[in-house]
């Protein structure tokens, strides 16, 4: 947890580079916030600190709604982070807790669901339970302030367990109705002028927020140049290019759409990308948009990974000219572990083969990246790999031991380490990996996989990237 000397800091100088890494209470107002709340500084002897949302809620305050703490940026933390914690919040992120209750949670994790409790909440304050909680209460919030889907349909969609558990907490975390919720964005204006009037299938409006600066460009010149057609498209001119792809969820089937959105990189400041998610089934919404975070890297520290490798002086003027330069992920670690290991052309034919067709395709969107147990039986290395996948010896979810997939990836016949490298930083969301037999400086640890897309961002175009 945070020094109290550093979190009153942060707090009173409205720190945006700490939103989502820690939140303060105001023990006079019962309110809690993230540290670049606009309201007026607390007296440092009225301010609480906590680790996660959750545990400000469990505490007894309720979300601010000036700075709506709960839709800061995720902690980067948990993507650096390889041990229990990190794990587990990285699935608790993607929805488990909901789907598979805090049994399925530490059966994952390879833990007793007691030994699971205590390790989070001896460091975060809440358990699982109670972090998941936090979760669909921002979810919920969301439904209610973009669409105007009868609330029973968003107690369900959000995953609450019963309409009488959602209005609960509502008034818990929010200190208003579900409701109530409802009329304040009205009023205050807070609702997109493209939000849905009614219906799932309009699509849910979002604002995907990151801290610091974002260099979009080079996300979405690499998104599109990998684009695989029937599943990825890139449209629309540099700065206001749109990205759209379909995604296999637990539930159902979504078609997703992320906005370019061009900002001031030197003036280091926070911001999001506007995004549309249409989903045949709204409970994976939750999922929908931590697989979008992690595509897009949104959970990042750039000024943690700027400060790290700007000391470097081959690296240094990389660094000034871009920003808090991302390492992207993946929105499904399976189909991005076959694509790298089979490349763009015949990661088509897979999808054209053995893909799943929509049941109501858009323009060029047509399928849904095949499941490994349609490709397990192709042969060779693709069949061994997809085999891997279906029969869950090679785990790459969210949750996943990092060094346990690698050593399940090297084991695979036909798999060299350039691949297995990839899927290590794509798939895998891991910050620090460094290409195999490449003279990489122990100066760029933790943040290799950054410093190689500086380095590849810097090549001229036509160059091997």
């Amino acid at each position: 947890m945070i020094d109290e000397e550093t979190g009153y800091g942060a707090v009173s100088s409205r720190d945006a580079r700490f939103d989502g890494a820690f939140f303060f209470a105001v023990r006079t107002t019962g309110i809690y916030c993230r540290p670049s709340c606009p309201a007026v500084t607390p007296k440092r002897e009225n301010v609480r600190y906590y680790a996660t949302a959750a545990a400000a809620q469990g505490s007894g305050f309720r979300a601010c709604r000036r700075c709506r703490p709960d839709a800061a940026p995720g902690s980067a933390e948990w993507d650096v982070r390889a041990d229990v914690v990190g794990r587990a919040m990285r699935m608790i992120g993607d929805g488990v807790v909901d789907r598979e209750g805090v049994a399925g949670l530490a059966g994952r994790l390879g833990y007793s669901a007691r030994q699971v409790q205590r390790q989070l909440t001896a460091e975060l304050g809440a358990g699982p339970v109670a972090l998941a909680r936090a979760q669909r209460a921002h979810t919920a919030r969301v439904l209610l302030q973009t669409t105007e889907l009868p609330v029973t349909e968003i107690a369900f969609a959000a995953g609450f367990a019963s309409v009488r558990q959602f209005n609960d907490t509502i008034r818990t975390v929010y200190a208003a109705t579900p409701t109530g919720l409802r009329a304040t964005a009205n009023r205050g204006g807070t609702r997109s002028s493209a939000a849905p009037s009614g219906t799932p299938s309009a699509g849910v409006p979002l604002r995907l927020a990151h801290r610091g600066p974002y260099q979009a460009a080079a996300v979405f010149d690499l998104l599109s140049d990998e684009a695989v057609p029937g599943i990825e498209e890139v449209t629309g001119a540099p700065g206001s290019r749109t990205y759209r792809r379909t995604l296999r969820l637990p539930y159902g089937t979504g078609i997703v759409a992320v906005g370019e959105r061009l900002s001031d990189a030197s003036a280091h400041r926070s911001g999001w990308l506007d995004a549309r998610l249409h989903l045949t089934d709204l409970r994976d919404l939750t999922t929908a948009v931590q697989r979008l975070r992690r595509l897009f890297d949104l959970d990042a520290d750039p000024y943690a990974v700027d400060e790290r490798l700007g000391a470097d002086p081959r690296l240094a003027p990389l660094v000034a000219a871009r920003p808090g330069l991302r390492s992207p992920g993946a929105a499904d670690p399976e189909e991005l572990a076959m694509r790298a290991l089979v490349g763009p052309h015949e990661a088509e034919r897979l999808v054209r083969t053995y893909g799943k067709v929509l049941d109501s395709p858009c323009g060029t969107l047509t399928h849904v990246f095949p499941e490994p147990a349609a490709l397990a039986e192709t042969g060779g290395t693709t069949g061994a790999l997809a085999a891997a996948l279906a029969d869950g010896s090679l785990r790459l979810d969210p949750g996943a031991d990092r060094e346990a997939a690698r050593t399940a990836l090297l084991a695979l016949p036909g798999l060299d380490a350039r691949v297995v490298a990839v899927i290590h930083t794509r798939a895998l969301g891991d910050p620090d990996v460094a290409p195999p037999g490449a003279p990489v400086p122990d100066a760029w640890r933790p943040w290799r996989s950054y410093a190689l897309r500086h380095l590849a961002a810097a090549q001229p175009e036509g160059e091997d990237k």
